[in-house]
């Protein structure tokens, strides 16, 4: 089974898809400037972007992991999550505090989702 890479340099690729499936790396804010909510808006756009070079959409999202630099932030990543999650369709979706590679970051998501059936 072959495996497509999308977005590579010698550390990683943004995107890999095998067999049917599609894996992101974890994408990070472009401005982080930005509050908490506008971090994690900026981040899902990135994500549905990616889905798209890759031939999906969030609505074929099968999970997601999220870093956040601070639990007291957390509400306004769940509100920008909640307004972009396709309805009916969550992800199984995992949550935790920690420290990011760029301290202006806070939050970072990964996600996989499958390619609709043809």
């Amino acid at each position: 089974m072959s495996v497509t890479y999308f977005d590579s340099n010698a550390r990683m690729s943004q995107i890999t898809v095998h067999n049917g499936t599609v894996f992101l790396s974890g994408q990070v804010p472009s401005d982080a400037t930005a509050d908490m909510r506008g971090q994690t808006e900026q981040v899902l756009a990135r994500i549905d972007e990616l889905l798209a070079k890759a031939g999906t959409t969030k609505q074929h999202l099968v999970s997601a992991q999220i870093w956040v630099t601070s639990m007291a932030e957390f509400d306004q990543m769940n509100a920008a999550w909640d307004a972009w999650v396709v309805p009916g369709r969550p992800p199984v979706r995992a949550a935790v505090e920690a420290k990011l590679a760029k301290p202006e970051w806070k939050v970072e998501i990964m996600v996989t989702a499958a390619l609709p059936e043809a």
